[in-house]
């Protein structure tokens, strides 16, 4: 299953379920994004080729970050430019979610460890705005 989030027709997250499968390899990304996120499901034996990658100079304007729930049950909330809610969703063990724009916030429903993977170099206090999170009373999960 992949979920895509939006908000006035600008998508600020991709969600991949733990229980999606597909054959090959499915990029979910438009290509301008400074994060790419792909699948891929590849037989036995399959072989992808040793490789080096170029130096090719990129401009990198918004931080664009992967969370993978590696366990426990998180719920993210979203959030437009302007700091208002939207709505949330509930990530589970083995999700990957992609935030690419607006705001977010986590909520750890059960003890969770979370990867994330973001462009560096990290930018300190000029890299975010921390803003308050949705009152829980205002709470609108869709699943």
């Amino acid at each position: 299953m992949i979920e895509k989030v939006s908000h006035n027709k600008k998508l600020l997250s991709i969600i991949i379920r733990s229980k999606y499968k597909s054959d090959g390899i499915e990029f979910f990304t438009p290509g301008d994004f400074s994060q790419q996120l792909g699948y891929m499901n590849r037989k036995k034996n399959h072989m992808i080729l040793p490789h080096t990658h170029n130096i090719v100079k990129r401009e990198i304007s918004l931080t664009q970050e992967v969370i993978i729930i590696k366990s426990g049950k998180v719920r993210v909330d979203y959030y437009d430019n302007d700091k208002n809610y939207l709505e949330s969703k509930i990530l589970y063990k083995g999700d990957v979610v992609l935030l690419a724009g607006g705001g977010h916030g986590f909520q750890m429903l059960e003890d969770s460890e979370m990867i994330e993977v973001k462009q560096g170099p990290y930018a300190g206090d000029m890299d975010k705005k921390i803003f308050n999170p949705v009152e829980k009373n205002d709470l609108k999960i869709n699943k």
